[in-house]
């Protein structure tokens, strides 16, 4: 619609009233008059229905006009809202397709964390699962390795600090499954320290010893003689003696003792079991004292070996060369035969209790899981 207002219809003017001929009579003059004073009086009525038409036409264009304006603002007004509306509708579609793209993505990530909650989870338990399971099976594989020790060493140390090293490992892990675990090493460990193993290493120290004692041990065939114990003389009541006697009295008391400590030590008098003892040469001891150093060391090595019969034999061997040849009223010889004789005693097979309790209880915990 055009803003400038519109062009006002025409006004229609009244057409020129017919003038009445002017004639000589009278009559006719009045009655001339009075048409022409109706026909003035009608161009005067029509002349103010003609006025007051212009003037209602022109307040009528006027306010048409002004409606046209408002119309114009209005609709200007309703276009430029319109374009506001459609400029808002437009960005809120953008921010709901941004949001919708948003909530898509959250959910994404929603669903992909539910994913790894649930993978983590399952990770989890794998690795609790996993867990347990390596420390059946390190307490397994350290049992096992412990028994195979105990064999090979004959000593019960490997098994004994292989079980406490478990109890204390399942004491930290705190699992109440793994009590029966616990309750059978402590069973096992109990049963394995009321065994009296033998202590091979302070046997082989012993064996060492005799072996030391050997070259020092005094044969029969060759002991010296021990000197005896002179029995004291009573003192004589004092007598008047001359001067020369006291110097003349000490010396032949000394060449009198010497004299008889000569004679002494050419004879001596010792109660001989086996004779044939005191013929041994002096070459022939060499090779008795070797052959019972081999003795020992082949009794040592019985024992390590945990050979306990073999290790019998020998030291029986040595201990029947001990008494044949040496002399047993030494000292040395005395704790040479007491560290064979304690040795001997020891040295006896005795069964290691495996930890039967314990494997039990560690493969059923290992299928229960």
């Amino acid at each position: 619609m055009n803003d400038t207002p519109s062009a006002a219809p025409p006004v229609e003017t009244a057409p020129p009233l017919p003038q009445p001929a002017l004639s000589d009579s009278p009559g006719r003059t009045a009655s001339g008059l009075g048409d022409v004073r109706g026909w003035y009086a009608l161009a005067a009525g029509l002349a103010v229905v003609a006025g007051v038409s212009l003037t209602v036409a022109w307040k009528t264009s006027q306010r048409v006009k002004v409606i046209e304006k408002e119309l114009v603002q209005r609709i200007e007004e309703s276009q430029t809202q319109a374009g506001e509306a459609r400029l808002l509708a437009r960005q809120s579609q953008d921010s709901v397709l941004a949001a919708a793209a948003k909530v898509a993505l959250l959910e994404a990530r929603v669903a992909e964390v539910a994913i790894q909650r649930t993978q983590l989870e399952d990770l989890m338990r794998s690795l609790s699962r996993s867990r347990d399971e390596n420390l059946l099976v390190d307490i397994d594989t350290g049992l096992r390795v412990a028994m195979q020790q105990t064999a090979l060493t004959g000593s019960a140390e490997p098994l004994v600090a292989m079980l406490k090293q478990a109890d204390e490992r399942l004491a930290r892990y705190d699992q109440p499954r793994l009590e029966g675990v616990r309750r059978a090493i402590a069973r096992d460990l109990d049963r394995v320290k009321s065994v009296g193993a033998p202590d091979i290493p302070s046997l082989s120290i012993k064996l060492d010893e005799a072996v030391r004692l050997i070259d020092e041990l005094p044969l029969l065939s060759n002991a010296e003689a021990r000197a005896s114990a002179v029995a004291p003389v009573a003192a004589a009541p004092p007598t008047v003696l001359p001067t020369w006697w006291p110097d003349w009295n000490a010396g032949w008391k000394a060449i009198s003792e010497r004299v008889w400590l000569e004679a002494k030590s050419l004879i001596r008098v010792t109660r001989i079991d086996h004779p044939d003892a005191i013929l041994l040469a002096p070459d022939n001891a060499f090779f008795v004292r070797e052959n019972i150093k081999l003795r020992l060391l082949n009794a040592r090595l019985a024992l390590l070996s945990r050979q306990f019969d073999t290790a019998q034999r020998d030291l029986q061997v040595v201990q029947t060369a001990l008494d044949h040849y040496f002399d047993r009223s030494s000292r040395r010889t005395a704790l040479a035969i007491d560290l064979v004789r304690q040795v001997a005693t020891l040295a006896r097979q005795v069964t290691m209790p495996k930890p039967d309790d314990t494997l039990v209880a560690l493969a059923a915990a290992s299928a229960g899981r």
